[in-house]
């Protein structure tokens, strides 16, 4: 293994791992919130500012060309509307669900992608490709069929799943052509304004403890800036194929960290569910990729 491959390999794993804190803390960030603490907006506020900030710097200092055109509205529209919907939705089944449910419910979003793309761009699809499509249907219903209590979690997380997809059919065609760091910065910036925009509707509520705040920028550097710049630079040793598939581990230490940490434990049916979803993202992911 060449020592390219190995760095590739490495900021892969950390782009995962740091992703896979991300539903650890927000229920951290969450605790305060019987309290008249932290909401949805407020914590996507801080979260989408602090990010546009660090990497606004990187694109300077670096001098980065920014987008421009078609392709800069078509970015706007994914950090603004796609982005900020999908976040919105994601955390909205923390607070009706758990961090694991959550967590393998937005991994629905390959199934999502593959079936948009055989529809819209008219493609065959594969019969390995078929099998993993029909293995996650099955599977998706072992894993929300015993979540009882969540509804409103599974119905979130499906929605982060469902506008994920499309952020990321969105993605796969201006990414390449604004760049990897030019266009996730104009992506989190229009986020961060869009949701400064929606104050004028709405009032944010902000966290009311040093817990709260700490779990919060974790989101912000940790799960948002880190594990953004990793998966770029890993994309720089290693082609999208690999990159995608290694990025299944993401739910994986979620699963674990709720385990672990949170004490969050999946009935025998979920544990297979949850597994079948998995494999079937990764059947899909080695089998074709939109490209990033």
């Amino acid at each position: 293994m060449t020592a390219q491959r190995r760095t590739g390999l490495l900021l892969i794993i950390v782009s995962a791992i740091a992703f896979g804190w991300m539903p650890i803390f927000g229920v951290w960030a969450y605790d305060a919130h019987s309290a008249g603490g932290l909401n949805t907006q407020g914590l996507l506020l801080i979260r989408f500012s602090l990010a546009a900030v660090v990497m606004t710097a990187v694109m300077l200092w670096r001098r980065a060309p920014w987008p421009r055109g078609r392709t800069l509205l078509g970015l706007m529209a994914m950090g603004g509307l796609g982005y900020v919907g999908q976040a919105f939705c994601y955390f909205s089944a923390l607070q009706y669900g758990s961090a694991a449910l959550a967590a393998l419910l937005l991994y629905v979003y390959p199934v999502v992608v593959t079936l948009a793309c055989a529809w819209w761009l008219k493609e065959k699809l594969a019969r390995r490709t078929v099998f993993a499509l029909v293995l996650a249907c099955i599977s998706l219903l072992l894993t929300i069929g015993p979540a009882g209590g969540q509804s409103l979690g599974v119905m979130f997380g499906l929605l982060a799943a469902l506008i994920y997809s499309g952020y990321i059919l969105a993605g796969s065609r201006l990414t390449p052509i604004a760049g990897a760091l030019p266009a996730a910065t104009v992506v989190m910036v229009s986020a961060a304004l869009s949701l400064w925009l929606s104050t004028l509707w709405h009032s944010p509520s902000w966290p009311n403890s040093t817990s709260s705040w700490l779990a919060v920028t974790a989101i912000a550097l940790v799960s948002t800036v880190v594990a953004i710049f990793a998966f770029l630079a890993g994309l720089d040793y290693l082609p999208a194929s690999e990159a995608s598939t290694l990025s299944t581990l993401e739910p994986v230490v979620s699963v674990l960290l709720a385990a672990l940490i949170l004490g969050e434990h999946l009935s025998g049916l979920q544990w297979i569910g949850g597994v079948g979803i998995l494999v079937a993202a990764l059947l899909i992911a080695t089998n074709r990729v939109i490209p990033d």
